[in-house]
C-alpha cells in the first residue's frame, strides 16, 4: 500500500516494502507470526520490516525490540533501542521543517513587495522558488534515506512561494486571508488529530482505497480545469471561482483532512514498528506536504468568497 503521500511511499511507508498495514499491530511471536498473520487476512499487513535489523553504530541492541517478546504476556517487550523513531522525534522535525518555512514565508513578505511596481518581479521569484521546491521535493520522495538538507532547503523555497501567494491574496484579494487560512488549517490538524486519537476517523482498507480514489478525481480535474485554462484563458472549467470553486475547494480541505488522517496512521505504525530514528525527517517532510495543501486550498477559498461578495 501506498500512502497518500509521496513521502510516506518510501521505505518503512509502503506496502511494497512489506510495512505500514492499516490495522495491522506487531504481532506476538516475532517478525515472523506477523508475516502470517498478514498472510492469512489482512493483506495490508506485511510484517515489520525493521525486525532483525541491525541497529546504528554504537547501540548495544542488535535486533528489532520488537521481536523480543513478554514472555508472560506474549506483548512485544518495551521499546528500549535508541536508534528507533519516537514521536518526539517526529515533531522536533515537523516543528523544525514548519519552522523554517515558516520564517522563509515572512521574510518573502516582508522583502518581495507586491504592489503594482513590484508584483511581476516577485510572483516571478515566488514562481521560481516553488518550481524548485517541487522538483526537490521530488528527489526526496525517491530518495532511499532522508536527507535533512534537503527537507529544510524544500521548506524554505515552499516558504518563498506561499510568502509572496499570501502578500498577494492578503493584500489585494481579501484583508487578513494569511491568518485566516493559517487558523483554518490549525483547526483541520487539531480536529483530525482528536478524531485520530479517539477512533472517530477508522484508517482502513476502505477508508485508504476511498481517499485514493477520490484524490485520483480531484487531481484529474485540476490536471484538466489547467489545460482549459493554458488553451482556452479564462477560469477554465470553473473549479476556482463561483459556487463550483467553492465546492472544489471544500472537498480539497476534506481531502487534506484524510490525508493527515493517512499519515497519522503511518506514523503512528513506524514509531510501533521500530522505524530508524532518521525516518523522522520523512514524516516531518510528508506531514508539512500535507498541511502546505490544506493551507493553500483555505487560501484560494478565502479569496473566492471575498470575490464573490
Amino acid at each position: 500500500m501506498r500512502s497518500s503521500n509521496p513521502v510516506f511511499s518510501r521505505r518503512g511507508f509502503s506496502r511494497d516494502n512489506g510495512y505500514a498495514g492499516f490495522g495491522a499491530q506487531p504481532q506476538a511471536g516475532g517478525p515472523a507470526a506477523a508475516t502470517q498473520t498478514a498472510q492469512q487476512g489482512n493483506p495490508y499487513a506485511q510484517g515489520n520490516p525493521y525486525a532483525g535489523q541491525q541497529a546504528p553504530a554504537g547501540n548495544p541492541y542488535a535486533t528489532n525490540p520488537y521481536a523480543q517478546q513478554d514472555v508472560q504476556h506474549g506483548a512485544p517487550a518495551p521499546m528500549t533501542s535508541a536508534g528507533r523513531m519516537t514521536m518526539d522525534d517526529v515533531v522536533m522535525r515537523t516543528a523544525t521543517t514548519l519552522g523554517t518555512l515558516v520564517v522563509t514565508a515572512a521574510l518573502a513578505w516582508a522583502m518581495l513587495p507586491v504592489d503594482d511596481a513590484n508584483i511581476g518581479k516577485s510572483y516571478g521569484i515566488a514562481i521560481g522558488a516553488g518550481l524548485i521546491a517541487m522538483v526537490l521535493g521530488l528527489v526526496q520522495a525517491f530518495k532511499r534515506k532522508a536527507s535533512p538538507a534537503l527537507i529544510l532547503t524544500y521548506a524554505a523555497l515552499e516558504g518563498v512561494f506561499l510568502g509572496v501567494v499570501s502578500s498577494v491574496v492578503d493584500n489585494r484579494i481579501a484583508s487578513g486571508a494569511a491568518m485566516q487560512a493559517v487558523l483554518g488549517t490549525m483547526a483541520v490538524f487539531i480536529g483530525v488529530l482528536v478524531a485520530y486519537k479517539a477512533g472517530w476517523i477508522r484508517v482502513n482498507r476502505r477508508f485508504y482505497g476511498f481517499v485514493m480514489a477520490a484524490a485520483m478525481g480531484f487531481l484529474l480535474l485540476t490536471a484538466v480545469n489547467l489545460l482549459f485554462m493554458v488553451f482556452g484563458g479564462g477560469d477554465g472549467l470553473g473549479f476556482r471561482s463561483g459556487g463550483l470553486g467553492i465546492v472544489f475547494g471544500i472537498v480539497g480541505i476534506l481531502l487534506g483532512a484524510c490525508f493527515l488522517a493517512l499519515d497519522f496512521k503511518q506514523v503512528e505504525d513506524g514509531i510501533a514498528y521500530g522505524a530508524p530514528k532518521e525516518e523522522a525527517w520523512l514524516a516531518a517532510f510528508g506531514l508539512t506536504m500535507t498541511l502546505v495543501w490544506i493551507y493553500m486550498e483555505f487560501l484560494r477559498l478565502i479569496a473566492i468568497f471575498s470575490g464573490n461578495d
